[in-house]
């Protein structure tokens, strides 16, 4: 895989389709709150069966915003920055600060000596081999799916990105973005709940809110975090190899593609971030070099989430009952284990 790889050709953006993707994603968000609420005249039940698809939706609005701060969606910056920030009010995600924290996460993924930006904590067998019981209980504790994809989501969303205080001081345009942000989440809150009621608003908006910050958090992982996988340390890290191999193409049906808006192919969105989501399937389909990139379905990405740690003796991604035994071994002196197939996962 070369830097080199032509894909000018896909950066054109459409004016009338990024608006149409926006206002149709919103519209049908909106329909799917409607449907909710109407919903409660049967049952909560109901309302909780239309929170999956209103999640969806929800889901893809973060997509578009994040196609916003990459400059992918309009030509021009001033509307990407417009419309980022009102998707931020549903999204709860100040739109310059994420856009910020994602670019620090664009320039190093995949390097081991910068991890920490926008990345899912990850450690090393030999780094995790030094802890003490403590931190390795609280590693164990925070990889765990139910934390990592569970609770910590709602928490990150909801809650974390608040606080400007969570920020470098120096950072003074993203912490003006985290108080815009509240400012409106708190405005809209207070309008939906002199609507429908805050009780209403509750019950139908936290739902929606929890779905979406876990399905989103569970795509996350799986982007980066995979067999086989990509990390390397400064001296030998390269960008292309990074994007496609260090990120997944999550082949996904017809429909969970759309409501991702197409975030799936990960490994084109790495290698130029500056491609709108709707031409990534066709640059997919014409470099023939793209497709080197590690294929998975919905249950293999679903697998994934067993893996917990970086070896980078084998250069592969292994679960913690595989560090127990490889960790085992050298304390009894045996031989390094050569490395696994990405069947090792299932």
């Amino acid at each position: 895989m070369q830097d080199g790889l032509d894909l000018a050709d896909f950066r054109s953006r459409d004016t009338f389709r990024s608006v149409t993707q926006v206002v149709t994603t919103l519209g049908l968000f909106a329909l799917g709150w409607w449907a909710m609420w109407a919903s409660l005249s049967v049952g909560y039940w109901l309302a909780l069966v239309w929170a999956v698809p209103t999640a969806g939706l929800l889901l893809r609005m973060f997509v578009l915003q994040h196609d916003c701060g990459h400059g992918a969606l309009f030509r021009d910056q001033r509307a990407n920055h417009a419309v980022g920030v009102a998707l931020s009010t549903l999204t709860l995600t100040p739109y310059h600060c994420w856009r910020r924290q994602h670019a620090l996460h664009h320039a190093t993924n995949g390097q081991l000596d910068h991890r920490g930006f926008g990345d899912v904590t990850t450690l090393t067998l030999d780094e995790y081999a030094e802890l003490s019981f403590g931190r390795r209980l609280f590693y164990h504790v925070y990889r765990h799916p139910l934390v990592l994809m569970v609770i910590g989501p709602v928490f990150y969303f909801a809650l974390f990105q608040r606080l400007p205080w969570a920020v470098p001081a120096a950072w003074h345009r993203e912490r003006r973005s985290i108080h815009l942000t509240n400012a409106l989440v708190l405005l809209s809150l207070v309008a939906a709940a002199a609507v429908f009621g805050p009780m209403t608003v509750a019950k139908l908006h936290l739902p929606v809110v929890a779905i979406a910050s876990s399905v989103g958090a569970w795509l996350f992982f799986v982007q980066h975090q995979f067999l086989p996988t990509y990390w390397e340390r400064d001296t030998t890290w390269e960008h292309a190899r990074a994007a496609v191999e260090g990120s997944s193409f999550l082949d996904l049906p017809w429909l969970l593609n759309w409501m991702t808006a197409s975030i799936g192919y990960h490994h084109i969105h790495h290698l130029d971030s500056r491609i709108p989501n709707y031409a990534l399937a066709a640059c997919h389909a014409a470099h023939p070099a793209l497709r080197s990139a590690q294929r998975l379905t919905l249950m293999e990405g679903l697998r994934c989430t067993r893996l917990k740690l970086w070896d980078e003796s084998t250069q592969e991604m292994i679960t913690f009952r595989e560090a127990w035994r490889r960790l085992q071994g050298r304390a009894e002196g045996g031989p390094e284990p050569a490395a696994v197939s990405s069947q090792a996962v299932s």
